[in-house]
């Protein structure tokens, strides 16, 4: 009798050790990392965003940005893409004033990078220079955000709340595009 209850408790035991384990494997997507760490400030050194340079070729170090995998710092920036005003220029990345956002033409580079330095530093003929009025890692949340609109981030990275109610499906929706080089406009050209 002693040795049936044992075994029977040894189930128990190992049963619920294979379920904790299994609900800990899968609970990798709903991991919210809210406390990611932003790519460094100097990356946007390193960019460069044509063939022309003085000196020998630099290496093109890719950028990696972990705010790309996080849902929460898609959302934030998201939301600081509407308090920032770029809706205002970019008409909520379609396109108006300033380039569109949500298609396969990057003017300046679709690298995570090449977005950050755009923010930071401006383009010339429209787009102002935020250095200093952003916070770095906010820079990097809306440069998650930016690629999000043309499908460049992973669609598992989903917002943690519910988007039925919004007119478009949610931009981590969106099928990946191939990023084309684009010309600058004629507007942006010295006379």
């Amino acid at each position: 009798m002693m040795r049936l209850a044992r075994s029977s408790i040894m189930k128990v035991y190992a049963v619920s050790a294979m379920a904790l384990m299994l609900a800990s494997a899968s609970c990798k997507r709903e991991e919210r990392g809210f406390r990611v760490s932003p790519p460094a400030s100097r990356a946007i050194e390193t960019i460069t965003l044509s063939e022309l340079q003085p000196g020998s070729r630099l290496p093109n170090v890719p950028v990696k940005n972990g705010y790309e995998e996080n849902a929460y710092a898609l959302s934030e920036g998201k939301r600081l893409f509407d308090a920032f005003n770029c809706s205002g220029c970019h008409f909520h990345g379609g396109g108006g004033i300033g380039p569109p956002l949500m298609d396969d033409e990057w003017i300046y580079g679709s690298e995570p990078a090449n977005i950050f330095a755009t923010i930071l530093e401006g383009r010339p003929n429209g787009m102002p220079s935020f250095r200093g009025k952003i916070a770095d890692y906010q820079v990097w949340q809306l440069a998650a955000y930016v690629r999000s609109m043309s499908g460049l981030v992973s669609s598992l990275a989903a917002p943690g709340r519910s988007d039925h109610m919004q007119a478009t499906p949610p931009e981590q929706s969106k099928k990946p595009e191939q990023p084309k080089e684009s010309s600058i406009p004629k507007s942006a050209e010295r006379p």
